[in-house]
């Protein structure tokens, strides 16, 4: 016997994915993605790839880097609090700030958005978000995969994913270990807070302290909990790329998981180490309380948390309040925070 229900049959919708749906959030999204055009990108969305003209953005022996990243457990404070519009910011910021510490240029971008059910109004918000960030890198958002999944992802949870293809002329990638030595300066840029790192150990700080999404920021006069913690990553792409390509910059370390000690190795040689003067910037409230509400110890902050410098620059020691000078100019907040030694 037919089951009446099904008579003309089961369709997609039925098991819970919306064509229309995704068709709408496409419609939206167009747009964003065509302000996101840069020399050598077509931000047509209709193909099944992205296409990258290099020589059409001006490179001549170019060398290609890539990054992926994802936003972290920073994405449940957004889905939890309904402020989904920044989340894409962070997206991008954590992959072009990656490429960006090899000297690369980020060229494109692409993102993966998965959700059990598909709304297109956030959907459009989220990508409204990441269109932000690609321009605020400077790159084009070219392409993208949208997944509507029942069953593998519950309520109004989502997930994001970033990818970015960047490039520098051969024998412009960083770090330049060869030319590091001892007494080289390091500058930091500060961050705008946790960026989106160490989320997890944020949220349970949240728990622990009886707070909730809707408490008044305890380091932050004025504003929500969920609208602070929620500031976006800072991109540092066009404060430091001048200089990447004046050849002023010897590495980057990109303070991500791992903070400050976790990550200022990465560009170093081995016959070298740094020493960190911690006295030397001003550390953003938040950190200064989720160590006292947390009661995380000054090891575990280091180490998990940027701690209020988001990017971290070896030059020369000569050179490095002129450029320190340069980026204050260029709106960033820089400042020589330690040095190279010999390990």
């Amino acid at each position: 016997m037919v089951d009446s229900v099904h008579k003309n049959g089961l369709t997609y919708a039925e098991a819970g994915v919306s064509i229309g749906a995704g068709e709408t959030l496409v419609r939206a999204i167009k747009p964003l993605a065509k302000n996101t055009a840069r020399p050598g990108a077509d931000t047509n969305l209709d193909g099944f790839g992205g296409i990258f003209d290099l020589k059409a953005a001006g490179f001549s022996d170019p060398v290609l880097v890539s990054g992926t990243d994802g936003v972290g457990t920073k994405l449940r404070l957004a889905i939890n609090s309904g402020l989904v519009n920044t989340v894409g910011i962070d997206l991008v910021a954590m992959c072009v700030n990656d490429i960006l510490a090899q000297g690369a240029q980020p060229l494109f971008f692409l993102d993966y958005f998965a959700t059990g059910k598909l709304d297109p109004e956030r959907g459009a918000a989220v990508v409204q978000g990441i269109a932000e960030g690609c321009r605020r890198a400077g790159c084009a958002l070219i392409g993208g995969e949208t997944a509507e999944m029942p069953g593998m992802y519950a309520g109004e949870d989502f997930d994001l994913a970033g990818f970015v293809v960047g490039a520098t002329e051969r024998g412009a990638l960083l770090p330049r270990r060869d030319l590091m030595k001892a007494g080289d300066a390091l500058i930091g840029i500060m961050s705008s807070g946790p960026h989106s790192n160490g989320y997890s150990l944020i949220r349970r700080i949240i728990e622990d302290a009886g707070l909730t999404l809707d408490s008044k920021a305890p380091f932050a006069p004025g504003r929500r909990l969920a609208k602070a913690l929620l500031e976006p990553t800072r991109i540092y792409v066009k404060a430091l790329m001048p200089l990447i390509q004046q050849g002023r910059i010897k590495g980057l370390a990109h303070i991500t998981g791992g903070g400050i000690t976790g990550n200022t190795p990465r560009m170093l040689p081995d016959h070298l180490t740094f020493e960190i003067d911690y006295d030397s910037f001003e550390r953003p409230a938040v950190f200064n309380w989720l160590a006292k509400a947390g009661e995380v110890n000054e090891k575990e902050m280091r180490r998990t948390f940027n701690c209020g410098v988001g990017m971290i620059l070896a030059v020369e020691a000569g050179g490095a309040r002129d450029i320190c000078d340069g980026l204050n100019a260029a709106g960033e907040t820089a400042a020589v925070i330690g040095a190279l030694k010999v390990n």
